[in-house]
């Protein structure tokens, strides 16, 4: 097989990332970063090991061995879980499933690396927050200042909406509908648009939060930002969530043993939506999920809820299973 250029794998990556996902995928740009940082690391590990600048790499330099030897090497150096793992080995699939089709020459390579499979890994249990919880660390928030005024309406938001970290970070004013019923307009994964209810509480705090910055209710700016008047960040959301459930942790200790994130505050929408008595097609379509099957997982999450079950569920009367003298051994075996 020849050798391709070595400014072929340029080439690709620039009309897969300009063209091919954005016109033709219509992939959003979250996605295409999402793509990109992925596509960077394996770049970056595979200059390393070839010891020659990232630019000088070619595509055959992208095989199935490398490819195998970045997924452990996420995984032993970078402390990647399964789950990341598995996200960056998808980016790099959707790369050469795109490559196969527009070079034919690339078709062996790209079936050997499209043929990496993912790793099965542990489900770990869903982590969220109860209501008294929610409630302590909302109480926790010194709303004196104006970043404590904006992580509250923040998290408020989020707890309302259920929304994906992302989504709540793209939310704009004029996604904002003040007027009753209030609600907000969600754009999803892929750009799935929806409209969430939100609570009177939390139509005011956020009517106040624009009211303090004098910003008009139909701009197209991102809504929450930070201190240097930047967009907030996935990471600057999940460093406020942090700080504040541990200062919320004086008044509600179990908040120490719980591993939290951005997206805990999904889940415990979910779990709050449940316990309310709200039907699961209903949350699905709350929380945007593409089928009522990913909202189903929910039924199994909370413990109060098992308890309450078992409660109303009558054990079956004991049957006396005793050996007698009279019966032998294998049939008392049959019986049981």
């Amino acid at each position: 097989m020849k050798s391709s250029a070595p400014n072929a794998l340029g080439r690709a990556l620039r009309d897969y990332f300009t063209d091919h996902l954005p016109r033709v995928r219509g992939m959003s740009p979250h996605t295409l970063r999402s793509y990109r940082d992925s596509l960077t690391l394996l770049l970056r590990y595979v200059a390393a090991k070839r010891r020659m600048p990232v630019d000088k790499l070619d595509i055959g330099d992208l095989d199935a061995e490398r490819t195998m030897a970045f997924l452990q090497d996420l995984e032993d150096e970078r402390g990647s879980s399964v789950s990341t793992r598995n996200v960056r080995l998808a980016a790099v699939h959707a790369f050469f499933r795109y490559l196969a089709t527009t070079d034919p020459n690339r078709i062996e390579q790209s079936q050997r690396i499209l043929g990496v499979p993912f790793k099965r890994s542990r489900a770990r249990p869903v982590e969220y927050l109860e209501y008294e919880e929610i409630q302590a660390v909302l109480g926790s928030i010194a709303r004196t200042t104006v970043a404590g005024r904006r992580d509250y309406a923040l998290l408020a938001t989020m707890f309302n909406t259920g929304a994906r970290v992302q989504e709540t970070l793209d939310l704009r004013p004029c996604d904002i509908q003040f007027g009753r019923p209030a609600h907000v307009r969600l754009v999803g994964k892929g750009r799935r648009e929806r409209v969430c209810p939100l609570w009177p509480q939390t139509a005011d705090l956020l009517k106040d939060l624009l009211a303090e910055g004098a910003t008009a209710t139909n701009s197209t700016r991102p809504l929450f930002l930070n201190s240097r008047g930047h967009p907030l960040t996935r990471y600057g959301v999940r460093y406020l969530l942090r700080k504040h459930c541990e200062r919320a942790g004086a008044t509600a200790p179990s908040l120490k043993r719980k591993r939290l994130h951005p997206h805990s505050m999904r889940h415990s929408t979910a779990i709050h939506l449940l316990k309310s008595g709200v039907d699961f097609v209903s949350i699905s379509q709350w929380l945007g999920h593409a089928s009522v099957n990913t909202t189903n997982r929910y039924a199994t999450v909370d413990i109060e809820m098992k308890r309450a079950a078992i409660s109303k569920a009558r054990p079956p009367a004991p049957r006396s299973r005793r050996w007698r003298k009279d019966r032998s051994l294998l049939a008392w075996l049959e019986g049981l």
